[in-house]
């Protein structure tokens, strides 16, 4: 069986997961999912690439901030026990919308996920197919560079819903870039 690496947008398969739990967070073990979705594709799973960012903190954390970051520290400490696992983390940044309402955006995740995919063909020589579980079009120019330079397969799992401005919503330009795409549903985190 070939081996593969699989990369996760971490805030795609958070909103995913609330949504499919109908508003409650799906709980599974993320290198388990990572192995069924290899699976899947008759690929076995060498190691998870998975991005997100840790939660806000102000200069001065709040009891609820602190308590978010201790719960995340946790999170990731669990994760990293896992030599197959590599965690890449980006920030939170808070900024606030007209009416004063707190608006939280991970930065940097993209990009770390970007120079990864640069840097596949020196990192990992052996890999020839990979998954990436997201829904973002920036995806799309990296995708394209190591499937034309790099002679990788690029095996897209994402979820969308038809409908436009929805938070589902997905191009038809990630779909294409890919070398082939599945469906994200509700047993694969079962």
């Amino acid at each position: 069986m070939l081996e593969t690496i699989v990369f996760i947008d971490e805030g795609f398969l958070d909103k995913l997961t609330l949504f499919l739990g109908n508003g409650k967070r799906l709980k599974f073990n993320k290198f388990d999912f990572a192995k069924r979705i290899s699976q899947n594709e008759n690929l076995f799973c060498k190691y998870l690439f998975y991005y997100t960012a840790p939660p806000f903190q102000g200069n001065l954390p709040t009891k609820d901030e602190k308590k978010r970051r201790k719960g995340y520290d946790r999170f990731v400490l669990s994760l990293s026990k896992n030599k197959n696992v590599i965690v890449r983390e980006g920030r939170c940044q808070k900024t606030f919308d007209k009416e004063g309402h707190a608006i939280f955006r991970q930065k940097g995740v993209d990009t770390l996920l970007t120079i990864d995919l640069g840097h596949l063909k020196d990192d990992f020589p052996s890999i020839k197919k990979i998954i990436i579980v997201s829904s973002d079009t920036d995806f799309c120019p990296a995708i394209e560079d190591i499937k034309k330079r790099d002679k990788i397969e690029v095996i897209l799992y994402t979820y969308f819903d038809r409908k436009r401005h929805s938070k589902f919503s997905l191009s038809n330009e990630l779909i294409s870039c890919c070398s082939k795409w599945a469906k994200l549903e509700k047993s694969f985190f079962e």
